[in-house]
C-alpha cells in the first residue's frame, strides 16, 4: 500500500513537523486564552497576515485539491469552470464581510445568532443558525477528515480508521486547546502547503507528458465531450449533466462558504476589515486562481491523456491526484504534496468544528441552558466539549456512512448559501417580517434537502440555488400577506439599518463605482458562468489553449479586474481609518459575555 521506504519516510518528517507546528499553537493558546471571547474570537484581535492566509486556506479545502482535478477528468472542461469558485466563493466575503465586522464591532455580536436574534428580536432563527452551523460543520468536516484518511492510508499503509483517527486528533487538539486563533494561525501554513501542492502535481504532470506544447497537442485531440459544455439547460430532474445552468447554480453553492454561519464569526473576530480586500481579490481570486486555471487543468486532461493512453488505470475521480503524485513526483516532493493535501483538509475542518462548537456553547447552553450564569473558565471548558462531541459526529459520520456522505457534503455549501436571507435583511435593509427569516431559513433548508436528496437537480441547476431562492419567496410572501413586527422590532432595525448606512457611506467616486457594478457583474456572472459561457466552445483560442480553456482563463483575468473595482473601486470591501474609529469608538453593545 505504501511506496517504499524512503517515499513514506519523507512522508513521516513532514507529518512530524506538521504536527508540532498544529501542536505548538494548540498549546501556546491553551496557556494564554483565559477569556471565552478570547477562545470563540482570538479577542477579535486576528491579525491581516493569519486572516489573509488561513481563510483563504479554509475556502478551498481537499475538496479543490483533489476532487477538483478529478471532476475535471471525469467531465472535462465544462466541469473546470468550476475554477472560478476562486471568485464566487470571496465575491460574498465582498458583499457581506465588512458591514458584519462593523455590526459585530458596534453591538458586541460573538455569533451570527446574536447578530439575526438581536436584528429580527427573535430566537427562532438562531436556532436555524446554530442547526446550519452544526449540519455544517459536521458533514464538511466528516469529508475532509475521510478524505485525509483515504489518502494517508494510500501513502502509508495505515489502515482508514486509524489514519481517520489520527487525522481528527491532530485537527482537534489544536481546535480544543487553542480555539479560533490557533485554528487560524495553523491555516497560514496550510494555505501556502495547498497552493504549492496543487502546483507540485500538475507540473509533475505537465513535464511528464513533455512540456505544453506537447500536452496542448493532445488536448486539441480530445472528443468534444471534454472540450465543450454540452447544453444551456435540459429539462429533467435526477440527472447531474454540467449544462450552464448548472455551471452557474453550482457556483451559488460555493459562494455558501463565505456566508456560512463560520465565516460570519471570522469576520466578527478580525482586529478590523482590511485584510477583507486583499483576501478576496488577490489571495483568492488572482493565486487560487492561477493555481486553479492552470495546474488542477493539467491534472485533470493530463490524467484523461495518460489513461486513455493506458499509462494510469483510472477507476473513480478520487484516483486522479494520488495515482498522479504516486507514478510523477519523487519521494522528497512527494512528502511535500501529501502534507499539503492534508493541510487542505484539515484548514476547512478546523474552523468548521471550531466556531460549530462556539455557537453550540453561546446560543444554546450559555444563555437558554444556564440563562447566562458561568464565568470564563466555565465556557471554555464547556466549549472544548462541544468541539470534541462534534469531531466525534463527524468522525462517526464519515467512518459510519460513505454513501450519506457524499450527500451530506454536497449539502453543506448549499446550507450555508440560505444565510443568504438573513444576510441581506440584516446587512443590506431587503425588508420582510422577522417570521418571514425564521420560515424563509427553514423552506430553504428544506428545498435543499429535496431537491438533493428526493427531486436531484431539478432542470439542471443545484440545490443551493432551489434552496435560496424558495427562503427569498417565502420571506416576500410573508410581507406580501401583511404579516406586521413588533414596534420594538421595527425601532431596532431602523436604529441598526440606520447606523450602518450612515457609517458604511461610499464616497462620490465610490457610489458611482457601485451603480456601474450593478450593471457589471450580472453581466460577468451572465458571460463567464452563466448562459452565454457556451459561447466558449467556439469562440477563440490562443497559446495552445482550447476555445474554452481560453474563454475561462479570459473571464478569470476580466474577474481579476471585476473583484478589484468591487473590493477597492467601489469601496465593498475596502475601509477607511474614521470608519474603524466610530465602530470603535460609539458602542452599543446589547449582548453580555459574563454576567
Amino acid at each position: 500500500m505504501g511506496n517504499g521506504a524512503v517515499d513514506t519516510t519523507w512522508v513521516w518528517i513532514f507529518l512530524g513537523l506538521y504536527i508540532v507546528y498544529c501542536f505548538y499553537w494548540g498549546l501556546r493558546g491553551y496557556f494564554t486564552e483565559k477569556t471565552s471571547s478570547g477562545y470563540t474570537l482570538g479577542g477579535r484581535q486576528i491579525p491581516m497576515i493569519a486572516f489573509l492566509m488561513a481563510a483563504t486556506a479554509a475556502s478551498f479545502s481537499g475538496w479543490t485539491t483533489v476532487g477538483h482535478p478529478g471532476l475535471i477528468w471525469k467531465a472535462g472542461l465544462a466541469y473546470a469552470f468550476a475554477s472560478f469558485y476562486v471568485l464566487t466563493i470571496p465575491i460574498t466575503g465582498t458583499f457581506f464581510a465588512k458591514r458584519a465586522w462593523l455590526a459585530g464591532k458596534r453591538y458586541g455580536f460573538v455569533t451570527p445568532g446574536d447578530m439575526f436574534a438581536y436584528y429580527y428580536n427573535n430566537d427562532g432563527v438562531r436556532y436555524l443558525v446554530v442547526i446550519t452551523a452544526c449540519l455544517y460543520g459536521i458533514f464538511y468536516s466528516a469529508v475532509q477528515l475521510m478524505a485525509a484518511a483515504a489518502l494517508f492510508k494510500w501513502v502509508t499503509g495505515v489502515p482508514l480508521v486509524w489514519g481517520a483517527i489520527i487525522m481528527a486528533g491532530i485537527v482537534w487538539f489544536y481546535v480544543v486547546t487553542g480555539g479560533l486563533r490557533a485554528s487560524t494561525w495553523v491555516g497560514v501554513v496550510q494555505f501556502v502547503l495547498l497552493v504549492l501542492a496543487i502546483i507540485l502535481v500538475g507540473s509533475f504532470t505537465l513535464a511528464h507528458l513533455g512540456g505544453w506544447s506537447a500536452m496542448s497537442e493532445e488536448v486539441a485531440n480530445l472528443p468534444d465531450k471534454y472540450l465543450q459544455v454540452p447544453s444551456l439547460i435540459e429539462f429533467t430532474v435526477g440527472k447531474s449533466v454540467w449544462t450552464t445552468t448548472m455551471i452557474l447554480t453550482y457556483m451559488f453553492a460555493l459562494m455558501g462558504i463565505q456566508s456560512s454561519p463560520a465565516f460570519i464569526m471570522w469576520q466578527f473576530s478580525n482586529k478590523n476589515p482590511r485584510p477583507f480586500a486583499w483576501q478576496q481579490v488577490f489571495m483568492s481570486t488572482f493565486i487560487v486562481g492561477f493555481a486553479l486555471f492552470f495546474f488542477t487543468a493539467f491534472q485533470g486532461l493530463g490524467a484523461v491523456i495518460l489513461d486513455r493512453a493506458g499509462e494510469l488505470n483510472l477507476l473513480k475521480d478520487s484516483d486522479v491526484v494520488p495515482q498522479l503524485m504516486a507514478s510523477y513526483i519523487p519521494s522528497f516532493l512527494l512528502g511535500v504534496t501529501f502534507i499539503g493535501l492534508i493541510a487542505a483538509m484539515h484548514s476547512t475542518a478546523a474552523p468548521y468544528i471550531g466556531t460549530a462548537g462556539s455557537m453550540l456553547l453561546r446560543d444554546i447552553w450559555w444563555l437558554k441552558i444556564r440563562k447566562k450564569k458561568g464565568g470564563h473558565a466555565e465556557q471554555i471548558w464547556v466549549n472544548r466539549l462541544f468541539v470534541t462531541i462534534i469531531t466525534i459526529i463527524a468522525l462517526s459520520v464519515g467512518l459510519g456512512s460513505t454513501a450519506a456522505l457524499v450527500i451530506l457534503g454536497a449539502l453543506a455549501t448549499a446550507f450555508g448559501f440560505v444565510m443568504y436571507v438573513p444576510l441581506l435583511g440584516t446587512l443590506w435593509g431587503l425588508r420582510w417580517p422577522s417570521y418571514g427569516t425564521f420560515l424563509g431559513i427553514l423552506a430553504g433548508l428544506i428545498a435543499v434537502f429535496l431537491t438533493y436528496k428526493v427531486w436531484p437537480n431539478p432542470l439542471t441547476m443545484h440545490c443551493a440555488f432551489w434552496g435560496t431562492a424558495t427562503g427569498l419567496v417565502v420571506a416576500y410572501v410573508c410581507r406580501g400577506l401583511g404579516i406586521k413586527d413588533s414596534a420594538e422590532t421595527v425601532e431596532r432595525q431602523s436604529e441598526f439599518r440606520g447606523w450602518l448606512d450612515n457609517v458604511e457611506t461610499p464616497s462620490e467616486s465610490g457610489r458611482k463605482w457601485r451603480n456601474a457594478m450593478k450593471f457589471v457583474v450580472p453581466a460577468w456572472y451572465i458571460f463567464a458562468i452563466g448562459p452565454l459561457c457556451i459561447l466558449g466552445n467556439q469562440a477563440f483560442s490562443f497559446a495552445g489553449f482550447p476555445p474554452l480553456w481560453s474563454w475561462q482563463i479570459t473571464w478569470w483575468i476580466l474577474g481579476i479586474i471585476m473583484m478589484w473595482a468591487l473590493c477597492f473601486k467601489a469601496e465593498m470591501s475596502s475601509i477607511t481609518e474614521k470608519t474603524i474609529q466610530r465602530a470603535e469608538n460609539e458602542p452599543n453593545i446589547v449582548v453580555e459575555e459574563i454576567t
